[in-house]
């Protein structure tokens, strides 16, 4: 499915997070309603190692806990709530696994799954991840990313063949990981926004890369990555998107 992803490939930015929730079953399933081609979303471990879906290190900006999501079991963790935060329309939707994610919208979107064990960088996220992804028969529809290049690496190793894409931070913090991006064997990578010109993507296309461009919600910036040939955005506005791009 990696092969035929439309062009420009709309990826939801923790879903559909501009009219729900980030990083809920909410924010997935409005995103597929809205047409996007796949979701972007971001996994870490609990205290008792099951894959769920959230951005922060910690559960204070988005939920109604405090503290490091890591040590939190998932049973704690789904006592807590992901989406009054956003809107009392949202009230009680709870934080999801990998695997809801899997079964509820897997069937209707590609995925981009971010490996966002930044501040537990040795821990066995990937693998279980990877796990997860061959348990559910998802591997048509999995792109990895990351910041870490021993993300991808281990993911590459486990899951032999799925797409890859190397994450960069903006400006000269990216230097290293645009560097390492260099050196590996990699199907893709996600520069911010800032960072994109028409010799940067030349040069991606020219290692036989995607260019797959974050976080992009400004339409007159959609029209001009599309100019320069991008492969797709993530952003969290996918109708925009669409619209913009003649698809909706």
């Amino acid at each position: 499915m990696f092969a035929n992803l439309p062009r420009p490939t709309v990826f939801a930015h923790r879903g559909a997070s501009a009219h729900a929730p980030e990083n809920t079953l909410a924010a997935f399933k409005l995103a597929a309603e809205q047409g996007a081609d796949g979701i972007e979303f971001d996994v870490k471990l609990s205290a008792d190692g099951q894959v769920v879906v959230h951005h922060d290190p910690t559960l204070d900006r988005t939920t109604t806990g405090k503290g490091k999501i890591g040590d939190y079991s998932l049973a704690e963790l789904k006592k807590l709530d992901a989406g009054a935060w956003f809107g009392e329309a949202y009230r009680g939707e709870p934080i999801p696994t990998l695997a809801e994610i899997f079964e509820t919208v897997g069937n209707k979107l590609f995925m981009n799954i971010e490996l966002t064990n930044y501040a537990t960088p040795f821990d066995k996220l990937v693998d279980k991840v990877a796990e997860l992804v061959k348990r559910h028969h998802m591997e048509e529809r999995i792109l990895y990313s990351s910041f870490f290049p021993h993300n991808l690496m281990r993911a590459g190793t486990l899951t032999p063949g799925l797409p890859r894409g190397q994450l960069a931070l903006p400006g000269p913090a990216g230097w290293w990981q645009r560097r390492w991006g260099n050196l590996l064997t990699i199907q893709a990578e996600h520069p911010f926004i800032g960072d994109v010109s028409a010799q940067s993507i030349a040069r991606a296309h020219a290692r036989g890369r995607r260019v797959y461009v974050w976080t992009v919600n400004d339409p007159s910036e959609m029209l001009r990555l599309q100019t320069l040939g991008v492969d797709g955005i993530i952003g969290d506005d996918p109708k925009l998107a669409l619209s913009v791009y003649n698809r909706a």
